[in-house]
């Protein structure tokens, strides 16, 4: 789960022991076994799927409840809550079964290491090992990797140039004025968001110069650019119908986060 409040892949996120809830509605869609759910292997079970409440996750968390539909069982959706923390702690106390969460957000933000790991296959390993203690099962990663990035619109990428973090750095202590940033609040206060990519790449972008909004806003605004740098999230479709040009993570600071 990430907020983007949450960004590595995913992963699906089961309960060791999950009980589901009673409230919450149930979901209608009308779905038969096929390549998936062949034999009813959950038929007889009662499932509360959960999710965080940006776009990415809904889809997941609906994708995911279909499946356990099709396989047999009765499914509770209980998909959008609200921040990071909330999905997941539904998992951990049994109030849901299963819910997609994102790896660079449980090592960083919910388990407090400061650094990523960047192999994917070694974070991922780290987190699952780590999360048993919790309770929690992480079920094989996704290649899916939705990190976060900045991104800028194609004639500020022409006036200033800058292709990576590093550059965007650079800017920030040759032109301060230059480097506007938009970004959510939950990034501009994450360890894996806005203070420690400043600490990593060496930047001080004056409190000034960044302002907080809600994710669609900065999409937009970075498209018209108003923002000279919008918090983006990788496999935004956004980025790619807005035209926007994403900044190359040189350093490798931000986690993968594969969903799961």
């Amino acid at each position: 789960m990430r907020g983007r409040t949450r960004p590595a892949a995913a992963a699906l996120l089961l309960a060791a022991a999950g009980c589901g809830l009673t409230s919450g509605s149930p979901l209608t869609d009308d779905v038969k076994p096929g390549s998936i759910g062949r034999g009813e292997p959950l038929k007889g079970a009662h499932l509360t799927v959960t999710s965080k409440s940006f776009t990415e996750q809904l889809i997941l968390g609906s994708i995911m409840g279909i499946a356990f539909e099709a396989a047999g069982a009765d499914v509770i959706d209980r998909t959008g809550i609200q921040g990071s923390i909330g999905s997941r702690e539904a998992v951990r106390k049994g109030d849901a079964d299963a819910g997609y969460e994102y790896t660079g957000t449980a090592w960083i933000t919910y388990l407090g290491h400061s650094k990523p790991i960047t192999d994917p296959q070694e974070q991922w390993e780290s987190v699952r090992k780590e999360d048993a203690g919790n309770g929690l099962v992480w079920l094989p990663p996704s290649k899916l990797d939705n990190t976060y990035a900045l991104a800028m619109n194609q004639q500020n990428a022409k006036k200033y140039g800058t292709k990576t973090m590093s550059d965007v750095a650079k800017l920030s202590k040759s032109d301060p004025g230059a480097v506007q940033l938009c970004v959510e609040v939950e990034f501009a206060n994450r360890a894996d968001g806005l203070p420690g990519m400043q600490k990593a790449y060496g930047m001080n972008v004056p409190a000034r110069n960044i302002t907080q909004m809600d994710t669609g806003i900065i999409y937009t605004q970075t498209a018209k650019g108003n923002c000279t740098y919008g918090e983006v999230f990788t496999t935004d479709g956004r980025i790619k119908s807005m035209n926007l040009v994403v900044m190359d993570d040189d350093k490798k600071f931000f986690p993968n986060y594969n969903p799961r």
